[in-house]
């Protein structure tokens, strides 16, 4: 039976929510009228059928299952306050609210993780479906469950899974979402009850975009069909740790104890916790060795320049392999970052910590952040949770946020997590250390709506599943790919596996629930111990503390593999030897300096720990500007807000403008044209804001640079797909002659294309710069401009193409030009919003919007350099957390709390965060009861 209904079923904007609210009415009307018109899907849906899926806010609903009576309390942006006297109602509530704002989301979302997109949207999606089943997140989370999670957790996953259900209860497709509506014309599917696995999965998504380095790992291999050892050096240059500090400063670990220490003793709060060790690994953070096109060897595996280009495309079969896994929160791994930082009471107004977080993901529509309160009306072992912040439709608890003691946030780690494997296939099996051991092997059907079901054999090493099975190109250059003399014969071809820590069930679902009710740094490490991927940097604060801790399953390599290349799997000795322990790991607990910053640098100074943690750092020109704002604060004498913490999150400041513009504006340049625009780089601040001509114009100069100086010498799978150009065989030992030249054209996604002009090029151009006669500058010459030779002909091209970029799509007159109309922001809907019909795009997409910001700049607005000025990824979400008075933190969520393309609440928030500007973030009842718009009771 459906649940019964009484009072308002209908959901009812507040205040804030009106203005949007009648221009949603007017977009239902021009659907409606649309459709009823011909246009579209040939089909009749009237306003009522749009409007159907809108969830009930106001007065009573009965779901069966409760113990007793739940509030749920929504402000006038619609974000949900939960009030319940057991935990298992108030999970079975949250539940059920989330399915009301965003089941559809939900639903992809476990399709996704599950490899059964296709399911729902047909043969299209099939080989994304037969990665996704190689991966097989769905089949660890199922182990996790069985075997890994605590038994509170079983009841919190079974409770939400119970609410979920108890809303679909009764309802079709139509019933929850406009886009089942649409999914309807073409097929016949229908969604199915939600389970607790359906909720672990989503980690395993979370993990696979924040996996660390693979891409790197793949691009390196990559460059090595055109450029030598030392000239990719030049671009992986070392972490520079004496300008951007790392993380953790006032700690090391002790070889004598195995421990991590801060100020000379162990930590007395710190908790044992981890799994086994092997032996400890020594080596640097920074990049090691790379292959060339000459003759080198890393980690077991050796390239020449005659096999470069095998080894070219082979790698190159593994980046379509991976690039073609759907993204869950991120741009498949590339380019994450994220801001969080946390500064103590001694540096504030209020006296008491202040704690900020902006994770840096990809746009996404809705939000891949849910805002939400849970709270037990009175705190008891029957009911533990007083907690608010960010979680994930789809999962139960809170991920980032504060409860009534700690808050917490987290920036990806970047650890190494991943490491690719050549394997020696051999009939029904794989050698091993001279032994052929036999695959592990599975028998996968793919679902396909409106076709036919298709089997796949899913085969895996002791290394991970086997990817190179999903792509053929990788099976044929499998057959020709180069090891060194010590290597098996290659018979009929080497394969590729992948090993990942996520691909191993783990307690990271534990450690939601434990840190949502710890209450001080004890407990909180303690909880941080459980979560094993995706390892985050984890900030904390309560009201009289500060702290930092890395987690996470950490491997631990044989001496001398950084895991920085792809190494051989049929020699033990390259088999991970253990994973780091929870005290081995970094941290740091009240340190003198008084904040700690992290923004994806180094986690700790390569000389104070002895394991490699990734050979592939974030270059820190976010955390050291970070850093700069609040120690320029400190040493004025000035006091911290929550208002001051805002303004940095918006920090437009350009790291990489610092340095050139000065070099720019001592250029003579002959074009009167481009002397115009060089006038508007005098006296600019480097800030990038929106309606700056000179931030528009230095971008595309940089982004000149890069194209001149790297990008047009990168082989052809890191380029911009369709670029063309006409290049010396990849095989010349000098330049060629003009008619010699080949024609080449990219083959990789603008928005993950190379160079991307993030923090690591600032760093390789840094290393240059002063350099001015470095082969770097040099470029061929061309029907309408001179070779460069120097890096002053090549800056003088490049501002000259800029300024002739930018007449093309801004036009001639710079008084109209700004970094705004270049770089804006488009929030397309999940899967109809970019694959259905125009229409449907058009009614479920948003934008654009202008922005601020930039690459690598605090206010993290991500564009590729190599693809546009569009931007690709951005900060998710913000918050300001005050410890001295939690309903005088702030937040604001990139879109809005419903995924209904038509309410009041699905971009409501996006205006406000475009300009920066933050909610109230209210936690007490009373705020709760002053700032609520709509009550619903749920009532046994």
């Amino acid at each position: 039976m459906p649940p019964n209904t009484t009072a308002s079923s209908g959901e009812q904007p507040g205040k804030s929510g009106r203005k949007k609210g009648r221009k949603a009415r007017l977009l239902v009307i021009v659907l409606v009228l649309a459709i009823i018109g011909g246009i579209g899907f040939g089909a009749y849906w009237s306003i009522s059928t749009v409007r159907a899926s809108f969830p009930q806010t106001k007065g009573s609903t009965t779901l069966d299952g409760l113990a007793g009576p739940v509030d749920v309390k929504r402000d006038g942006y619609g974000i949900p306050q939960i009030y319940a006297s057991s935990d298992a109602d108030l999970f079975m509530a949250q539940g059920y609210v989330q399915a009301q704002d965003r089941f559809y989301e939900m639903d992809v979302r476990r399709h996704m993780t599950s490899g059964r997109l296709s399911e729902m949207f047909g043969k299209g999606l099939v080989k994304k479906d037969e990665y996704l089943r190689t991966l097989g997140w769905d089949r660890v989370a199922k182990k996790e469950y069985d075997t890994k999670l605590s038994a509170a957790t079983k009841k919190y996953l079974q409770a939400y899974a119970k609410g979920v259900n108890a809303y679909l209860e009764g309802k079709d497709g139509k019933d929850i979402s406009l886009e089942y509506a649409a999914l309807g014309f073409t097929n016949d599917y229908q969604p199915q009850e939600w389970t607790p696995v359906d909720s672990v999965s989503w980690l395993k998504a979370m993990a696979w975009d924040l996996r660390g380095n693979m891409q790197d790992e793949i691009d390196r291999s990559l460059m090595t069909s055109r450029l030598g050892p030392k000239q990719i050096a030049d671009l992986y240059p070392d972490y520079p740790y004496s300008r951007n500090k790392a993380i953790v400063q006032e700690g090391q670990y002790n070889e004598l104890t195995g421990t991590f220490e801060q100020g000379g003793s162990t930590d007395t709060q710190s908790t044992t916790g981890g799994t086994s060790t092997g032996t400890s690994t020594s080596g640097t953070s920074g990049t090691t060795g790379t292959t060339g096109s000459t003759s080198t060897s890393t980690s077991g595996t050796s390239t020449s320049a005659s096999d470069a280009s095998a080894l070219e495309s082979q790698l190159t079969g593994l980046y379509k392999v991976l690039d073609d896994i759907p993204t869950a929160v991120g741009v498949n791994g590339n380019g994450i970052g994220s801001n969080s930082w946390v500064v103590s009471g001694d540096h504030t107004i209020t006296g008491k910590p202040l704690l900020a977080n902006d994770p840096h993901l990809s746009a996404s529509l809705p939000s891949v952040w849910y805002q939400m309160g849970l709270h037990c009306r009175s705190v008891s072992s029957k009911c533990q949770y007083d907690v608010s912040g960010y979680t994930f439709a789809g999962m139960p608890g809170v991920v980032i946020g504060h409860n009534q003691a700690i808050a917490w946030g987290m920036t990806n780690s970047g650890v190494d997590v991943t490491d690719l494997y050549l394997e020696k296939l051999s009939g029904d099996g794989y050698l091993y250390d001279g032994k052929v051991l036999p695959f592990t092997s599975r028998d996968e059907t793919i679902k396909v709506a409106g076709g036919k079901s298709k089997k796949i054999v899913v085969r895996e090493t002791n290394n991970g599943p086997l990817l190179s099975d999903r792509n053929d190109e990788l099976v044929k250059v499998g057959k020709k790919a180069t090891v060194d003399t010590a290597a098996p014969d290659r018979g009929d071809g080497y394969g590729i596996a992948l090993k990942w820590t996520a691909l191993e069930p783990g307690n990271s679902m534990d450690a939601v629930f434990e840190m949502d009710k710890a209450a001080n740094w004890s407990e909180f490490r303690k909880a941080s111990a459980s979560f094993d991927v995706p390892s985050q940097n984890l900030v904390y604060a309560d009201k009289d503390n500060i702290g930092y801790q890395l987690p996470g399953r950490i491997p631990t390599r044989a001496k001398g593999d950084d895991g920085s290349l792809p190494v051989p799997g049929w020699d033990s000795k390259y088999k991970w030897t253990g994973y780091i322990k929870q005290d081995e790991l970094p941290y740091e607990y009240n340190p003198d300096r008084g904040y700690i910053v992290t923004a994806n640098q180094a986690v700790v100074d390569k000389d104070k720990y002895p394991y490699t943690l990734t050979a592939d750092w974030g270059y820190g020109s976010r955390s050291q500007r970070i850093a700069d704002l609040i120690e320029s604060k400190i040493k004025g004498g000035g006091k911290i807000s929550t208002d001051d913490m805002r303004q940095m999150q918006l920090d437009n400041s350009s790291e990489i403008a610092k340095l050139l513009v000065p070099k720019l504006l001592k250029l003579d340049v002959a074009d009167k044209h481009v002397r115009e625009a060089q006038k508007l780089l005098e006296g600019w601040d480097y800030t990038q804001d929106a309606d700056s001509a000179a931030a528009a114009y230095f971008n595309a100069v940089w982004r000149n640079v890069l194209k001149l100086a790297f990008g047009n010498k990168l082989p052809k799978e890191l380029r911009v797909q369709g670029q063309c150009l006409y290049v010396d065989p990849a095989e010349s030992t000098g330049p060629a002659d003009q008619d010699q030249k080949v024609r080449e054209c990219g083959q990789r996604d603008a928005d993950q294309a190379q160079p991307d002009g993030g923090d690591r090029w600032f760093e390789v151009v840094r290393s240059l710069v002063d350099d001015e006669n470095n082969d770097w500058w040099t470029s061929p010459k061309t029907r309408t401009d001179k070779a460069t030779d120097t890096r002053d002909e090549l800056f003088a091209r490049a501002m000259k193409d800029a300024r002739w970029e930018l007449t093309a799509k801004l036009g001639k007159n710079m008084d109209t030009w700004s970094w705004g109309r270049l770089h804006r922001l488009f929030l397309k809907n999940q899967t109809l919003g970019t694959e259905g019909p125009r229409l449907v795009q058009y009614m479920l997409n948003r934008g654009p919007w202008k922005l601020s910001g930039g690459e690598a700049t605090v206010n993290a607005s991500g564009w590729n350099a190599a693809g546009g000025y569009g931007v690709v990824w951005v900060p998710s979400m913000r918050m300001v957390v005050n410890l001295g008075d939690l309903d005088k933190s702030k937040w604001i969520n990139l879109s809005g709390a419903s995924g209904h393309a038509f309410s009041a609440h699905y971009t409501d928030q996006t205006d406000k965060w475009a300009k920066g500007e933050l909610l109230p973030w209210a936690f007490s009842e009373k705020a709760v009861d002053e700032s609520t718009s709509d009550s619903l009771v749920l009532k046994p």
